[in-house]
């Protein structure tokens, strides 16, 4: 609880310090860094009330999670927001995928937030499932908002002459590998169980790891936005007011309605359908 406090209470620090420098009004084109930088808070925060109010009942656990898988992919689909802004490789900057990036990346989240709602309701018959569809909801929308960043750090890391900035990006994506494979592989408590019970547990060093990769990819974008701005504004097509608000818009609309529509299904079921399970 108190490392959710800490990480939210830092990206809010960013967030407010960044709203100092920034004319809101006037300068459009540092609105999806805005975006991207208030959903990077509400992950934490969502994370955090999970964590905390999880115990005061089995659907209020579900439910609770819900929310937090939710918010989880509002900051998806902020990243992806901040990357078509200021981080797509120059080759890709007026292309066809370009322009459906914005699209499927509201598509993903959608999907992914049902996905990975769905898939508490498998965690007592079918827990290997149920976690193979988790981390697939996760993985496959961060993939795709990922596919231009891959793109050009690993296949063409020099083409752009503002490269300082892909040290951030590799460390990003190794520190959500480490992310991912902490939060599937259970290590490592599985090699010594009941001895990481308080510190070290798998899901304590998946938290570290996300909000250290959360950190490298800030620091990536604010550099992009700064380096590569006079090209973009000269190249780029920016992201409209509408093109944003509508994304975002979307994306929690349809993710409440997945939520609700869960949550009402946790009703109907039987008690002994009901489980405990963590996230």
């Amino acid at each position: 609880m108190a490392f959710h406090q800490s990480e939210n209470r830092f990206f809010v620090w960013r967030f407010v310090t960044a709203l100092y420098v920034i004319d809101v009004q006037n300068d459009s084109y540092s609105w999806p860094l805005l975006v991207y930088m208030s959903t990077s808070c509400v992950y934490p925060f969502a994370s955090s009330c999970a964590h905390t109010f999880s115990s005061m009942s089995k659907n209020a656990r579900h439910i609770c999670f819900f929310l937090d898988y939710g918010a989880v992919n509002l900051f998806s689909l902020g990243s992806a927001i901040a990357y078509c802004a200021y981080s797509f490789p120059d080759t890709l900057v007026c292309t066809t995928f370009r322009d459906y990036y914005m699209t499927l990346a509201v598509l993903n989240t959608i999907i992914s937030t049902g996905l990975s709602c769905y898939s508490r309701f498998l965690e007592l018959h079918k827990p290997r499932l149920c976690k193979m569809l988790r981390v697939l909801a996760f993985a496959y929308p961060y993939t795709w908002d990922s596919l231009p960043i891959l793109y050009r750090v690993f296949l063409f890391p020099g083409e752009s002459p503002q490269n300082e900035v892909t040290l951030y990006h590799q460390k990003h994506v190794v520190m959500t590998l480490l992310a991912s494979f902490f939060y599937s592989a259970h290590l490592p408590e599985r090699l010594a169980p009941g001895f990481f019970d308080y510190v070290g547990h798998s899901h304590q060093l998946f938290h570290v790891c996300v909000i250290l990769a959360t950190h490298m990819q800030m620091e990536a974008i604010l550099l992009d936005k700064t380096l590569r701005r006079e090209w973009l504004m000269a190249n780029a097509r920016a992201l409209s007011f509408p093109q944003i608000a509508g994304a975002i818009l979307l994306c929690l609309i349809f993710s409440l309605v997945n939520i609700i529509y869960f949550s009402a299904a946790l009703y109907r079921m039987p008690e002994p359908e009901l489980h405990k399970k963590e996230t």
